[in-house]
């Protein structure tokens, strides 16, 4: 097995391309191994981070008239985008998404997806078996049962791909504080979506912008 390690091995935003695969309301009712609104809000801010870091994304869901269509927060955060409808249950054998994914140029292939052990784990599986570096971000995903999700990432793992969570991709990508150009709008998405973290993140702004008590005189 060959390991995944060293600089080179951690995400760029310049060589990164992110797949979201069927956040669609049939999927999201059958999940089962996570909270479902942690599901979502965890999707949403991957996609705006990928939006944040100008990371290309391609959008796809499957028989959508059926299934129903992605969650409305993530299309709003690249909209007028086109969202690929497929038959295929493997997104890596629709060759338009594989089109898409190519044309970026990209090798990072991140992906995302409901169910793990079904849409993810098929194209995770083919892309990995044809050379690309593949990370998958488990909170972004879900399965029909926890035993499901976790078979599915224990699979993953042992065809060599990467696991992540959806703010240790974005923390990658952002790298260096020094680098400013996206830290802004990197804290924003800590506020909206990293719960706890976010909170403790205002407070530490609400400290820093309080004057300190004057001395008695």
């Amino acid at each position: 097995m060959t390991f995944r390690n060293g600089l080179d091995s951690l995400l760029r935003p310049e060589d990164s391309v992110l797949v979201l695969i069927d956040h669609q309301p049939y999927q999201l009712a059958n999940l089962n191994s996570h909270d479902p609104h942690m599901v979502v809000n965890n999707s949403v801010a991957l996609a705006k981070a990928a939006k944040a870091f100008g990371v290309p994304t391609t959008l796809t869901s499957v028989i959508a008239d059926r299934g129903g269509l992605i969650f409305p927060q993530i299309t709003d955060v690249f909209s007028g985008q086109e969202v690929i409808d497929r038959t295929f249950i493997n997104t890596w054998q629709d060759q338009k998404v594989v089109d898409a994914v190519k044309a970026t140029g990209r090798k990072q292939l991140i992906i995302a997806g409901l169910w793990t052990e079904v849409c993810v784990a098929m194209p995770t599986i083919q892309a990995l078996g044809e050379g690309w570096d593949v990370t998958v971000v488990t909170d972004a995903s879900g399965g029909t049962s926890v035993e499901a999700h976790e078979v599915a990432i224990q699979r993953m793992i042992g065809a060599g791909a990467n696991m992540m969570t959806w703010l240790s991709v974005a923390s990658e990508w952002q790298r260096d504080w020094a680098r400013t150009e996206h830290a802004t709008e990197l804290a924003e998405l800590l506020v909206q979506h990293a719960g706890a973290s976010g909170i403790a993140f205002l407070w530490e702004q609400q400290l820093l912008n309080t004057p300190l008590p004057r001395a008695a005189e």
